[in-house]
């Protein structure tokens, strides 16, 4: 029986039945649930057909954002989930069928054109199940979100973030503007406005303008008032129009400047000489003792509770000439105490004045070096500024930083460069914009003195100087100048594009041309 049972169902599987096709007479098996050949069941039906072969996608070209009816609008990036939730939603007919995969296909960037391949099941007759894929174009028509045409047309911002500093320069705006291309924390902006004084930032949302504040008060120490206008009032429906605005006000300390602290201050900071030079400002005003290494952080609730200014900035430096250094052996960080022998670098020729002070920059001086600081001989300050340290006893010159004088002399082109933000200037008078392009190059001679603060912001690549850059080799150079290295820089994208593009448009020229000459010929 078991013999039998074999040879029956090897003859089964071997002698199953099969029907002709209705319409192109193909073999088939008979357990075909339709009468009808693959190729033929694709020719009689197209389970595609309803579903748009071509869509458009309403794109704002200024904001970079995609319209999703009814009224909102989509920050997407190409071929991201997100986007292509939003192509599906576009097409009509998908309810219909079934969606197995979906994906898109790489297209040009600047052809506007997004192509999505999709892979769908329908059922058609006698429970046949068909699957089909096929392309679905989408072309991006430029359109401008309502945001965009507000701030196009001036008008109905909401809030505005007004940043001042008391100072008499510009140098803490240029770094401030720095971080905020960093961290983008200005995308939310509808405006920036470059004043005297500091800077304005425009929001349509008070809630925009409120983080942005934030944002700043995590990079630099400020207080901030905040008050509202009322612009429009509905009586009907007690509706009220105001705009807000948040006056920011930042610590009016620098680097390297000398700060005389208050008695009670001096105290609260482990009884720190009152006479200090400021290091760094970052969300704190760091301060060092230049006689005792001793470093100490203001907070700003601490400085806001009891305010200091400064009694002297940078354009009250003097340059001094190194004669002798001896460390005393005490080191903090990359701080080392030094007693050091400087004369005014302007007494040359004329008197044999020397000065023996002690500084912190033992570990950067040596003969011969040139460096600056604050000559408390000549220095005239306020009464009021200097209380705390009447009657105490303090070197005449204090020392603040090295300088490099032969590599400032000799101009070279820089071989990186910073981008900066989109800023409606409102500098008319020529002492303003000379006073703001001094302080601009100052600080870039800060980026290239300080690596801590290189570490804190985002170097590009000159494209134009790279390719003939040659690194600078003088013998009467110092040796010890703290270069920009190439491992620092990032690709500048966009100038890359524009160059790429600009060498496609020179090619086609040139074929053109070689066309023309060809026909001429």
């Amino acid at each position: 029986q078991k013999k039998e049972g074999t040879h029956m169902d090897y003859f089964d599987q071997q002698t199953m039945p099969t029907i002709l096709c209705c319409v192109c007479g193909v073999t088939l098996k008979s357990y075909s649930a339709s009468a009808m050949c693959v190729n033929c069941l694709k020719g009689e039906h197209d389970i595609t057909e309803g579903i748009p072969k071509q869509v458009s996608i309403q794109f704002c070209k200024k904001c970079e954002r995609y319209f999703q009816p009814p009224n909102a609008w989509l920050v997407c990036e190409l071929e991201s989930r997100q986007l292509l939730s939003l192509c599906l939603k576009k097409l009509k007919g998908l309810s219909k069928v079934r969606l197995i995969d979906a994906g898109f296909i790489w297209t040009e960037p600047h052809s506007r054109r997004l192509k999505v391949k999709l892979t769908i099941q329908k059922e058609v007759e006698n429970q046949t199940i068909m699957q089909q894929s096929f392309v679905v174009e989408y072309l991006m028509l430029s359109m401008q979100c309502p945001d965009c045409h507000k701030m196009e047309a001036n008008q109905t911002w909401k809030a505005v973030a007004q940043i001042r500093q008391k100072v008499k320069h510009k140098r803490t705006f240029f770094y401030l503007e720095q971080l905020i291309l960093k961290h983008n924390a200005h995308s939310q902006c509808v405006g920036i406005k470059e004043l005297p004084d500091g800077l304005d930032f425009y929001f349509f949302n008070r809630s925009h303008a409120t983080k942005f504040v934030e944002f700043v008060a995590c990079v630099t120490p400020i207080e901030f008032k905040t008050s509202k206008e009322l612009v429009s009032h509905d009586e009907h429906t007690s509706t009220y129009n105001y705009r807000y605005t948040i006056s920011v006000e930042i610590v009016p300390i620098c680097k390297d400047d000398l700060i005389c602290l208050p008695k009670k201050l001096a105290n609260k900071l482990g009884n720190i000489s009152p006479l200090c030079v400021c290091s760094r400002v970052t969300n704190v005003v760091q301060i060092i003792d230049p006689f005792s290494l001793q470093t100490e952080d203001v907070s700003t609730q601490l400085f806001w509770r009891t305010p200091f200014r400064s009694i002297a900035d940078r354009k009250q430096l003097t340059s001094f000439i190194v004669i002798d250094v001896d460390k005393t052996g005490q080191y903090f960080g990359k701080y080392a105490l030094a007693d050091v022998i400087v004369a005014r670098e302007s007494d040359f020729g004329y008197n044999d004045d020397q000065f023996i002070t002690r500084s912190h920059l033992g570990n950067l001086l040596k003969a011969g070096d040139t460096c600056a600081g604050f000559d408390l001989v000549n220095l005239n300050c306020n009464d009021d500024d200097i209380k705390s340290i009447r009657g105490m006893d303090f070197p005449d010159v204090i020392l603040v930083k090295k300088t490099y004088p032969v590599r400032r002399s000799k101009y070279r082109d820089r071989f990186w460069k910073l981008k900066y933000m989109n800023k409606t200037d409102e500098i008319y008078r020529k002492q303003d914009i000379q006073k703001r392009e001094t302080d601009h190059e100052i600080f870039l001679r800060d980026i290239e003195e300080d690596k801590e603060l290189r570490s804190l912001i985002n170097l590009y690549k000159n494209i134009d100087i790279n390719d003939k850059f040659v690194p600078p080799q003088s013998d009467d150079e110092e040796e010890d100048f703290p270069e920009v290295q190439v491992n620092e820089l990032l690709d500048d994208l966009e100038a890359l594009q524009l160059n790429e593009e600009n060498d496609i448009s020179m090619d086609s020229n040139n074929n053109n041309e070689n066309d023309e000459d060809e026909y001429f010929d």
